[in-house]
């Protein structure tokens, strides 16, 4: 036999003694002990199975810390309870300050199974939920305020306070039966368990807490009579519901789409709960005929009420707008970043498609091509031409050189392919790259600078590879300053989270069309100075070593190229991965 079916026997064997003793035994002291002393016994064990599961299942720690503060409020009014009847040998006063201890103890209840424990942390707000339990409790508080207090201690009232105190508590209790029963309902696996458990318990407590008030009011009832009975079983399965759900890997459960279609009910509750302060406030000024001290009570506990949950509906959307605006930016940041993958994509598919077309162009160019270069140059030795006939060869020969270096290009364009790889330092290489121009730019309105960041991590490349980028992007930097007669070119390379950024930026007009300088055969230069397939090829060997390169024009028109590489560490792993 499990120890679970042992455990149940026990229990049903426990329900059937103390149901015999209540029902048998005579009324008198020693009875009376038993129904304060046991209550009490059980509440303690169970709020003590509450705060251990607090610390069994850490995930779900602050929906059973709630839960242990609710039967600790339960067991404090239970004390008193016992304090006046078996202390001070006399009934428990009506009313009593214990009523407001019994009737707060179900408001953690209720914020316990709003936390939606059984939720992923994701798709839970820790501020937000706390804001919410305090709207729940001041509600809550509220009502009593408002209902039942001042026939409690405005002028008293017992009669109507008994009344009006039973009524709001069974409703209460109603509501954390609608609440678990919806969550019961709307998970799967263990946390539906848990749920009904809870369920099932908090509705034998309501049944046997109005069985208990209707005694009351009809004097048949003493601690220790048959009444008690539901509400001990009640009790007992609340310490069920705790010792089950601790030996329970209470995972993250999934929810069903009504209890998303609930969830979204509960910020339009709120509302009406907030919008019913005024109508409650409207009712006790011009409805209520009773006297002008309990309606002037009611009056300001529904101003002071409306004044603290209105602050708290501000917070909550101060909150709800910082949220908003961060979502924004991560959408805005996703939108940039699925446009440069898609410009990406498509400069890919361009760089690919293109590429094997040339190389078989290339290759037919370059046989007649070989030709016509020879012949040119043995025509244009001819001593027996004329000037005009051998300058005519001459630049036969020029063009066909030009149309030589075009399918070096060409060829060097479509046969990129991944080259080997060692740690290099980037930095120097930028450096290097604006030395190399040094001879360029002398005596000229030029200045240019390297600004590299100490320390800069290595990165993985091919050095010949990323010297001819960076040359080929400060070659253009140089030929637009030189256009304007002089200017700057600033190189600076950082350390940026797990990437080192290279930046080229430069004073001249900028770039035309920043976003179609990496398109083969697009260049702004004049015919005959260019062939376009610098920055394309430029862009191969950066997507070559698992980076990326963009172009932008800064607000006063300078042109600035971005070239972002994984570190060492980074891009040894993205190496791996194109490998495989």
């Amino acid at each position: 036999m499990s120890s679970a079916r042992k455990l149940w026997l026990v229990a049903a064997a426990l329900t059937v003694a103390v149901g015999a003793a209540e029902l048998l035994m005579p009324r008198g002291p020693a009875m009376t002990a038993f129904g304060d002393l046991f209550p009490l016994l059980l509440l303690t064990v169970a709020t003590i199975a509450f705060f251990r599961n607090a610390f069994l299942q850490k995930k779900s720690r602050m929906f059973w810390l709630l839960l242990g503060f609710g039967c600790t409020l339960w067991a404090i009014n239970t004390a008193v309870w016992t304090y006046y009847e078996l202390i001070l040998k006399q009934a428990l006063p009506e009313p009593c300050a214990a009523d407001v201890i019994l009737f707060i103890h179900v408001v953690p209840f209720m914020a316990a199974v709003a936390l939606r424990p059984h939720r992923t942390l994701q798709d839970r707000r820790a501020l937000l939920d706390a804001i919410n339990f305090l709207m729940l409790l001041i509600w809550w508080v509220f009502l009593y305020a408002f209902i039942v207090f001042p026939d409690q201690y405005v002028i008293l009232n017992a009669s109507v306070y008994s009344r009006n105190y039973d009524l709001l508590y069974l409703l209460e209790n109603l509501v954390l039966v609608l609440i678990l029963g919806i969550a019961a309902t709307s998970t799967r696996d263990n946390w539906r368990r848990v749920y009904w458990n809870l369920f099932v318990a908090s509705a034998l407590y309501a049944l046997g807490s109005e069985m208990i008030n209707a005694a009351i009011a009809r004097n048949q009832y003493s601690s220790g009579s048959i009444y008690d009975l539901v509400f001990l079983v009640a009790v007992g399965w609340m310490i069920w519901a705790a010792l089950s759900a601790g030996r329970m890997n209470l995972a993250y459960s999934r929810t069903t789409d009504f209890a998303d279609r609930w969830v979204r009910l509960v910020p339009r509750m709120a509302m009406i709960a907030i919008l019913s302060l005024p109508l409650l406030g409207l009712w006790a000024l011009l409805a209520d005929h009773e006297a002008p001290s309990l309606r002037k009570f009611r009056l300001l506990v529904t101003l002071a009420a409306t004044l603290v949950l209105g602050l708290f509906v501000f917070l909550k959307q101060f909150l709800l707008d910082r949220q908003l605006i961060h979502l924004l930016d991560q959408s805005r940041q996703s939108y940039e970043n699925l446009e440069r993958l898609q410009s990406q994509l498509v400069q890919k598919e361009k760089l690919a498609s293109l590429g094997q077309l040339v190389a078989g162009a290339a290759h037919e160019i370059n046989n007649p091509l070989a030709a016509i270069l020879g012949y040119s140059d043995l025509l244009a030795a001819q001593s027996s031409l004329k000037g005009e006939q051998t300058a005519m060869a001459q630049k036969i020969g020029q063009h066909a050189r030009r149309t030589r270096d075009l399918v070096a290009d060409l060829l060097s364009f479509s046969q990129q392919s991944p080259s080997e790889k060692v740690l290099i330092d980037i930095g120097a290489l930028v450096q290097r790259a604006l030395q190399m121009h040094d001879v360029q730019i002398r005596g000229k309105n030029i200045r240019v600078e390297a600004i590299v960041e100490p320390g800069l991590p290595r990165i993985w490349g091919n050095s010949n590879q990323l010297l001819q980028t960076f040359l080929h992007l400060t070659e253009n930097a140089i030929d637009a300053l030189n256009e304007v007669g002089g200017g700057a070119l600033l190189a600076t390379a950082q350390h940026v989270g797990t990437e080192v950024v290279v930046e080229f930026a430069d004073s001249g007009p900028g770039m035309a069309d920043p976003q179609r300088v990496f398109d083969p055969f697009y260049t702004t230069k004049p015919v005959g100075k260019g062939t376009g397939l610098g920055l394309s090829a430029t862009y191969g060997v950066v997507q070559d070593h698992q980076g990326q390169i963009t172009c932008r024009n800064k607000t006063e028109g300078r042109a600035v190229f971005t070239l972002r590489f994984p570190a060492a560490a980074q891009a040894a792993i993205a190496v791996e991965a194109g490998g495989s």
